[in-house]
């Protein structure tokens, strides 16, 4: 009798933990469906809002980082919007190596680019506090592809 019992409680802790991982996926599913929907005007105000909390920014910074933060929301909503596109055409092929290059190439000159403008525009005291913030931000990134194998949820 003890057996069975034993084998009952393992079995319900089992299943319990296994449950835990939907929830979270779908809160996190969830929560980057919330932000698609904001439009470009709206995601480079949130972002300039964070970023006014987090390096406490004078109120010119603001102006030219919400600039900024404005163009990069409207080149990444227009790419969303171009995927959304492909997607519901059903042309989803994988893309050649030559295009994989290109896109990378894309995406980190505007990496370079974003950095140097914000250099330009921070003191070295908040320019050093948000590089920081931003390689913590990639090393949950990293984490997340150890955890669960790439996949974007």
């Amino acid at each position: 009798m003890k057996k069975i019992v034993i084998i009952a409680v393992a079995f319900l802790a089992l299943h319990a933990t296994g449950q835990e991982g939907g929830k979270n996926r779908g809160f996190k599913q969830e929560s980057g469906k919330r932000m698609a929907d904001f439009s470009a005007e709206e995601m480079a105000s949130l972002q300039t809002k964070k970023m006014t909390l987090h390096l406490d920014l004078t109120a010119s910074q603001q102006t030219k980082i919400q600039k900024l933060n404005l163009e990069n929301a409207t080149r990444r909503k227009a790419m969303m919007e171009a995927r959304k596109a492909k997607k519901a055409s059903g042309k989803t092929e994988k893309l050649s190596k030559e295009e994989r290059l290109e896109m990378m190439n894309t995406r980190l000159d505007n990496q370079i680019a974003r950095k140097a403008e914000l250099k330009t525009i921070l003191n070295p005291g908040q320019f050093e506090k948000w590089e920081k913030h931003q390689d913590m931000n990639r090393k949950k990134g990293k984490n997340h592809k150890k955890r669960f194998g790439g996949k974007r949820q």
